[in-house]
C-alpha cells in the first residue's frame, strides 16, 4: 500500500483536475499522465535549481488553479512541507506577494502563460519550469510519517493524509483555502478519483459543469 504522496500519483489517461475560470472561459484538464509530467518538471526544477529536498518548507500563495494543484504535489514530490509561514520558497500569484529568500511567481494567464516581463526579484515559474526534465528520479525520498502540511492550526504528514477518506467520483468545488485543497488532492489520488475546480462561477454555472462534467456537487464547509 502506498503511504507517501510522493508516489501515490498514477500516470492515467483520465482525468484528475479539471479547471475552470467562468470569467475568461479557460478550461484545462490534466490527466493522471499530463498531471505526472508536471509535477516531474516542478520536482526537478525545485531540486535542480533551488536546492529543495525533504524538509524544505514551500508557500504556495497561489487561489484554487490548475498550477495549486501542481505545486502542491510537486513540493510532496520531494518531501518539502506545504507551509504558510516561515517558508524558504515562496510561490507567489499575479500580485507577487511574497518576502521569502528564495520568490517565484506565477502569472496564472491562460495555458500557464508567461509575465510578459520577469518580475523583479522574482523567477517566472512559466519560463524556467517547462525545460526541466518530465522524469523525476528519487534520490531522498519522504517517508510516511514526513511532514507534508503545516498551516496553521492545520498540520499533517504524508500517511495522515493518505489515512483520511479517500474519493472514488468526480467532485466539484469552488475556490477554498490550500489546506482544503490539499486535503482533496490527497482523497483524489488515494481514492482514484477527479476534481473539477470552478472558479468565478455563481450556482447556476457551478450546476451546469457538474451536469457537463458527469460530477458532482461539493459540499459546502468542512
Amino acid at each position: 500500500m502506498t503511504t507517501t504522496l510522493a508516489t501515490v500519483l498514477r500516470p492515467t489517461p483520465t482525468p484528475v483536475v479539471t479547471y475552470y475560470d467562468v470569467g475568461t472561459g479557460e478550461r484545462v484538464e490534466l490527466s493522471g499522465v499530463t498531471l505526472a509530467n508536471w509535477v516531474a518538471k516542478v520536482a526537478n526544477f525545485l531540486v535542480d535549481e533551488l536546492d529543495a529536498g525533504r524538509g524544505t518548507r514551500i508557500r504556495i500563495g497561489l487561489p484554487s488553479h490548475w498550477l495549486r494543484y501542481v505545486w502542491i504535489l510537486g513540493a510532496w514530490r520531494v518531501g518539502a512541507v506545504v507551509t504558510d509561514e516561515a517558508a524558504d520558497i515562496g510561490l507567489a500569484g499575479p500580485d507577487l506577494e511574497a518576502a521569502e529568500p528564495v520568490r517565484l511567481a506565477a502569472s496564472l494567464r491562460p495555458l500557464g502563460g508567461r509575465f510578459p516581463t520577469e518580475p523583479d526579484g522574482f523567477l517566472d515559474v512559466a519560463v524556467h519550469v517547462p525545460s526541466s526534465p518530465d522524469v523525476f528520479i528519487d534520490l531522498d525520498p519522504p517517508a510516511p510519517d514526513d511532514l507534508a502540511l503545516d498551516l496553521g492550526a492545520r498540520t499533517a504528514t504524508h500517511a495522515g493524509l493518505l489515512a483520511g477518506p479517500a474519493l472514488a467520483d468526480r467532485i466539484v468545488r469552488e475556490p477554498q483555502p490550500v489546506a482544503d485543497d490539499a486535503a482533496d488532492l490527497a482523497a483524489a489520488l488515494a481514492g482514484g478519483g477527479s476534481l473539477v475546480m470552478v472558479a468565478g462561477g455563481g450556482p447556476d454555472d457551478l450546476a451546469r459543469i457538474a451536469a457537463q462534467e458527469h460530477a458532482r456537487l461539493g459540499e459546502e464547509g468542512r
